[in-house]
């Protein structure tokens, strides 16, 4: 091999390293996990193996990761040391600032999808009622809590003030349930993809994530029964309603029959159930949580994704006993989640506002959910297939060409566009991609999807 030969695999390894560093520097690589394979490693990346054995020789040597017999490849440091380790032009590319950007990625609603001046005036409310903002109880505003029951009862999910933690947004409440329930080296059952492939909050505390494959009704009971071992630790985690990428609504039957699995089993759920109230086209079927009667299901609701995500209002509904256990654990981290904010939630909640207010926001995401699938049937249909949601706001694209994903970011981050690849959702390689249609205008939308056709056509060639 050439001096210039070697000098160029060179320079590719280093950026495979610092790509590897960015996964870590972000949280999405966490301590212990095991990264993956050199094969799909090169895959995803579209380089030769050998540019990727060397990227990984040189992070060995720096102790950023290791191998270890049985396991693999493993991250070994994700310190600040590692952060400082990246040069000012290296720096995780979700820490560089953009302007004018077309943002089809995000996860939550844009401001001109709320009622103007919707906040102003609770905001306004709430102010003339406060004497003072001291600790509240350890599960959270008394009134909140009373507000978040009626609202669930009245959805068709029948729980108790006693029974219901106030958390500071959903992913709070994922962190107090994997370090106060769940035991080390334990399994989390999960759709494959899932949204919590992209945030390690159980692989950071030593869990394994194990995904079941779904079909148009959710997840499949009869692989969910191969997974599962009696007397194995660990829980099955499911967004059932407007699934988190796919979109998908699992049907009541689907509902019923892994309730009925679970419970027979004693396999402990967690329902993530925060896009249920952003149906558009009808009501979901009844939640996970209404229809059991063991006390195995742990309930989590958010207002962030229907009406501020700055608000950090979530909670989780589950037996007393258990909400007891996760409320200890929660002041030890923070001691109790903003009384501001749970004020204004609870004025929210509490005459009917938040119902109004949801009307409103669903016709103004119909529009929009209209508007992305003109704009995908005009540019892809003859590209990729997908499936338009009934709820929430994400779009789960599969690309008919085997094309690479990471130069297809890359292109559209070059050119100021945002999507999520699949792979962010999955343990393996995806063709797929989430759109979301509840953030950019319909002419940005518009305006993406175009110039994603040009890219898609130019990669395929």
């Amino acid at each position: 091999m050439s001096i210039g030969q070697l000098m160029k695999r060179s320079i590719k390894s280093d950026g495979v390293a610092s790509w590897i560093k960015d996964q870590i520097a972000l949280g999405k690589w966490s301590l212990g996990m095991k990264i993956p394979s050199q094969r799909v490693l090169a895959e995803d990346l579209s380089v030769n193996r050998s540019t990727v054995i060397a990227a990984l020789e040189q992070l060995k040597a720096d102790g950023i990761i290791e191998g270890v017999m049985g396991k693999g490849t493993i991250v070994a440091n994700n310190t600040w040391s590692l952060l400082a380790s990246l040069p000012p032009d290296n720096k995780p590319a979700s820490q560089t600032a953009h302007t004018g950007i077309i943002d089809l990625s995000k996860g939550e609603l844009a401001e001109d999808v709320f009622p103007e001046n919707y906040l102003n005036d609770i905001l306004s409310r709430v102010s003339g009622k406060i004497n003072s903002l001291g600790y509240e109880d350890r599960g959270g505003y008394e009134p909140l809590r009373e507000a978040i029951a009626g609202y669930m009862t009245r959805q068709g999910t029948p729980v108790t003030p006693s029974s219901i933690l106030i958390v500071s947004g959903a992913m709070q409440g994922f962190q107090l349930i994997a370090s106060g329930l769940l035991e080390h080296r334990s399994s989390i059952l999960l759709e494959e993809p899932s949204y919590l492939y992209s945030i390690h909050t159980f692989q950071s505390l030593g869990m394994s994530l194990k995904g079941i494959q779904m079909d148009h009704e959710g997840l499949r009971p009869e692989l969910l029964q191969s997974a599962w071992t009696s007397g194995q630790k660990g829980a099955l985690y499911t967004i059932p309603c407007f699934h988190n990428p796919t979109g998908i609504l699992m049907s009541e039957a689907r509902r019923k029959e892994i309730l009925s699995y679970c419970s027979s089993n004693r396999l402990p759920i967690i329902e993530d159930d925060i896009y249920r109230d952003l149906w558009l086209d009808a009501p979901p079927p009844p939640s996970l949580k209404s229809m059991d009667s063991s006390g195995n299901v742990l309930y989590i609701g958010s207002l962030s994704k229907t009406l501020s995500p700055g608000l950090r209002i979530g909670w989780i509904a589950g037996t007393d006993s258990v909400i007891e256990r996760l409320s200890n654990v929660k002041m030890q981290a923070d001691y109790g989640t903003s009384s501001l904010s749970q004020r204004v939630a609870a004025e929210w909640l509490g005459e009917g506002l938040y119902e109004h207010h949801l009307e409103y926001v669903r016709k103004e995401l119909l529009k929009r959910r209209q508007a992305a699938s003109a704009s995908l049937q005009r540019h892809l249909s003859d590209l990729a297939e997908w499936t338009i949601p009934s709820g929430g706001f994400f779009i789960w694209l599969r690309l008919n060409q085997n094309i690479s994903l990471k130069e297809l970011c890359t292109e559209a981050l070059n050119e100021g566009i945002l999507f999520h690849p699949g792979s962010i959702y999955t343990e393996g390689t995806s063709r797929a991609i989430r759109l979301s249609f509840g953030y950019a205008p319909p002419d940005q939308f518009e305006e993406g999807i175009k110039r994603m056709k040009k890219w898609i056509i130019a990669l395929s060639k």
